[in-house]
């Protein structure tokens, strides 16, 4: 369960880091946020961070160069 997450942060990091920030399921690994958001958006992913904040764990999700973060982004009406 990958829910995009739309705050001020999130678009400026859509802009200016080429990642996506989404809240996920607190069970999930980073393996599987990254084979999820692959599959979902059929892009590349460089690399996913994750943070646990008030018992909801979110996910920093970094695209290759070939696949920018605003078309994902727009896609998903974030933009």
């Amino acid at each position: 369960m990958l829910t995009p997450v739309t705050s001020e942060k999130a678009v400026k990091l859509v802009d200016l880091e080429n990642t996506l920030l989404f809240e996920t399921d607190r069970n999930m690994t980073r393996t599987e946020i990254g084979i999820e958001v692959t599959k979902l958006f059929g892009v590349k992913v460089a690399k996913v961070r994750t943070l646990i904040r008030n018992n909801k764990k979110f996910a920093y999700v970094k695209l290759n160069k070939e696949n920018p973060a605003i078309d994902v982004a727009t896609k998903l009406g974030m933009i």
